[in-house]
C-alpha cells in the first residue's frame, strides 16, 4: 500500500501523540505507568502501516523494559512477530509466534483467511476466544506476502506442532489438577512453552 505524504505525516503524528500521552501518564503517577486506556498497545500498528520495522522493534524493546510483566494482547503479539521477522530475527520470531498463537489459537486461521471454527475447549482468558479476533492483517496483503510464506511454513513445522501439542496436553492436565503445587508446576511448564522462559 502506497501512502501519500499526508497519510505518512498523519500516522507519524499519531505515534508522537501516544508517546506524549504515555510520558504524561508516567509523570502523573510519579514515575510509574497506569495507562488504563491501553495506549501502549497502539504504536506497533502505526509503525507497520509505515513499514517502519526498525521503529517498531525499538518500540517493542522499550515496551519490554517498561512493561516486563505485560503479556500483551494477541494482535499486539502478532504485530511483534511480523516486526521480528522483517528485522531478520527469525529465532525470536518463532518464539513470539508460539506466544501469539497460544494467546489466541484462532488468529493464524484469521490471517490465512481460513474458517475459524469455535471449539468446546475451555478458555483461561477472554482473549483466547474467536470473538476477540478483529484485526486488519491478512496473508493476501502484498506487504506481508514474504511473512505469510514464512509463517505458513513455521506453523506446518514439526517444532511448532510438537510445542502446541505439549501445551494442549498441559492445559488439559491443568483443568483436572486440584492442588496448588500441582497447578503451579503445570503453569510453569506452560509458560516455558508459551514465553520461552
Amino acid at each position: 500500500m502506497n501512502l501519500t505524504e499526508q497519510q505518512i505525516k498523519s500516522i507519524q503524528n499519531k505515534i508522537v501523540k501516544v508517546k506524549k500521552a504515555l510520558t504524561s501518564d508516567k509523570r502523573r503517577w510519579g514515575g510509574f505507568y497506569d495507562d488504563s486506556r491501553g495506549l501502549r498497545y497502539l504504536p506497533p500498528q502505526y509503525y507497520l502501516k509505515l513499514q517502519d520495522y526498525s521503529g517498531a522493534l525499538r518500540y517493542f524493546n522499550w515496551f519490554n523494559k517498561k512493561f516486563p510483566d505485560d503479556s500483551g494482547y494477541p494482535d499486539f503479539l502478532f504485530e511483534w512477530v511480523i516486526t521480528l521477522f522483517y528485522k531478520g530475527k527469525i529465532k525470536e520470531a518463532e518464539q513470539k509466534a508460539i506466544t501469539a498463537h497460544l494467546s489466541n489459537k484462532y488468529y493464524f486461521n484469521k490471517f490465512f483467511n481460513k474458517p475459524t471454527l469455535r471449539t468446546q475447549e475451555k478458555h483461561f482468558s477472554n482473549w483466547e476466544t474467536s470473538e476477540m479476533i478483529d484485526f486488519v492483517y491478512s496473508s493476501t496483503q502484498e506487504q506481508f506476502s514474504e511473512f505469510a510464506r514464512w509463517l505458513e511454513q513455521f506453523v506446518a513445522s514439526e517444532k511448532f506442532a510438537t510445542l502446541v501439542l505439549k501445551y494442549n496436553e498441559l492445559e488439559k492436565q491443568l483443568s483436572k489438577e486440584d492442588t496448588v503445587f500441582g497447578r503451579s508446576e503445570i503453569r510453569s511448564q506452560m509458560n516455558k512453552i508459551q514465553y520461552g522462559e
